[in-house]
Parts: structure tokens; sequence; C-alpha cells
């Protein structure tokens, strides 16, 4: 196992220099959940939730969280993201909505902390909209799917 990168030789915490690293087109995938009784979820699939459009609202917010992850955890680079897309999917057994960000740069760092908090807070989101009527739901399961690089091409 490699030793931790946001630690100094003497265990003081850092931010890492990636400055000499080249920028690359960085994608992340990262997955969640929340599961909610099947009444809460009939009411957030007819939109019919008290605060509004659950889903709309909590795309929009996944997508100013991955904006801002640098903001939120000390440690991470605040990136210039160029791509995030949020989903939901809600499987047959109808007791979840499944949750899947992606987020996309160039840069010479990764993208992985944006895509995880998109999950996060699209996830917290849907909480915070339907606590009212279901006090069962469980956030969870968020978990990076991926992280690719590849060079940048131009034209």
């Amino acid at each position: 196992m490699s030793s931790l990168s946001h630690l100094t030789p003497s265990g003081e915490a850092r931010m890492v220099d990636v400055s000499a690293k080249p920028p690359l087109v960085r994608e992340a995938i990262a997955e969640g959940e929340i599961r909610l009784s099947a009444e809460t979820l009939r009411l957030v699939q007819s939109n019919a939730v008290a605060k509004g459009n659950v889903l709309a609202t909590a795309r929009i917010a996944a997508i100013q969280a991955a904006k801002r992850t640098g903001d939120l955890i000390p440690l991470c680079h605040p990136l210039p993201i160029t791509h995030c897309a949020v989903d939901f999917e809600i499987p047959a057994s109808e007791d979840r909505i499944r949750i899947t960000a992606s987020a996309r740069i160039v840069a010479g760092t990764g993208v992985e902390m944006e895509a995880l908090t998109a999950v996060s807070v699209a996830a917290l989101t849907i909480y915070d909209m339907c606590k009212a009527v279901d006090k069962t739901m469980v956030i969870g399961g968020i978990h990076l799917v991926s992280k690719t690089k590849r060079p940048v091409s131009i034209g």
C-alpha cells in the first residue's frame, strides 16, 4: 500500500502539489442510493412532495455541490469542472432511488471527489425534501465506480 499523499513525512495534513502533472481529460463516475418507502417514492414520482420537484432540485443541488467540492473538503483542489451529470433510477423493487453522477475536467488532478460529493448531496437533498413524510429513509452505498484519464485532443 502506498503512503497517504495528504500527509507530510511527519504526519501533518497538506494539500498535494499537482503543478507538475500534465493536464488530461479526467472523468469520474460515482453511485449511491437512498432507500425510502413505496408511498414516498410515489409522491416523488408524481411530483406531489410539498417542497416541490424532488429530483430536479436534487440534480441542481448535486451539480452545485460538485462545483463547490474544494470549498467543502479542506484538502481538495478547487477545480473548474467542465461537465457534471446526475441521473436517477428507480429499480423494479420500487424501494429506493439510485443516484449516478459523473464529473469531467481538463486538469492535472482527478475529479472523483466531485462525483462522490454530487451523489452525496443529491441523496441529502432527497432526504431533506421527503423527511416530513418518511422517517425511514436510509442513504448508503456511495462509492466510486470509475475514474479515467486521457490526453486532451485538439480539434
